[in-house]
Formats: C-alpha cells, structure tokens, sequence
C-alpha cells in the first residue's frame, strides 16, 4: 500500500514535470513489472511504450543520389566569374577620359561656370549670419515678455 502512495505522489509530478530521471526510472520499472494497481492499470501502456520505442531500429536501406551536380555548380561558379571579370576589363578600357570627351576650352567654361556659383552661393550664406542673430535677438524679446 506504501509502495502504491509512493507511485501516485511520483505519477502527479511526473505529470507537473518535475521528477528526476531516476524517479523516471523507477517510475518505468514499477509499470513494465507484474503487480500494477488496478486503478493505475491506465498508465502502464504509457510507460511501456518508452522501453518499446527504445529498442526499435530502422532496417531500411535509404537510397543515395550521385553526387553529380556539384560538379556543374563549380564551373557556374567559375564561369560567373570570369565573366564578372571580363565585363569590368572591357568597362574600362572604352570609358574615354574627360580629355578625350571634352575641348580644353569646354572644361575652362566649366569651371569658370562653378567658380562663379560657388561666389555667388557664399554672398547668400553670407546674409543667412545675420538672418541667425536676427533670430537670436527675437527669441530674447520673446522670452523676456512671457
């Protein structure tokens, strides 16, 4: 009678999953033995089926596939590559200079161009210093009269 107090206590935690394997253990020795309680007659399918699974193996041979495609995928690698290579070679080589695009006397226009847009740009930043101070001095009258 002791013995079947022992199991429901280990039962309920096994459930609460909170036995140690070695109360597993004893848990699977006491329902694959011969004298089970009747009304825990139930669970002896539960714990016989762990020693069952155990033991089972699989006798099946598994089929392997050739190895073959990895072979073409080495010279995918390969040929993507050179490829790669080949288009930045030739890029290169008919991409013409600036020199060759443009006349001397373009590329002086040019920079005549932005040299006086970069001057006229700072005389417009210039007026943006005192739009600042400005701005300064009215947030002081305003915090002032609050």
């Amino acid at each position: 009678m002791e013995l079947v107090k022992h199991i429901e206590t280990l039962l309920e935690k096994y459930f609460e999953a909170a036995t140690s394997i070695r109360e597993e253990e004893e848990l699977k020795a006491y329902f694959s033995g011969d004298e089970v309680a009747p009304h825990l007659e139930e669970y002896r399918p539960l714990f016989n089926y762990f020693s069952v699974a155990q033991e089972e193996t699989y006798s099946k041979e598994i089929p392997l596939k050739p190895a073959t495609s990895r072979g073409y995928l080495k010279w995918i690698s390969v040929a993507a590559a050179v490829a790669v290579t080949m288009g930045i070679f030739f890029d290169q080589q008919s991409s013409p200079s600036l020199e060759e695009q443009y006349t001397q006397e373009e590329i002086r226009s040019a920079q005549l161009a932005l040299s006086m847009f970069s001057k006229n740009f700072s005389k417009g930043t210039d007026g943006l210093s005192y739009l600042t101070e400005f701005e300064k001095n009215t947030n002081k009258f305003l915090t002032n009269e609050k």
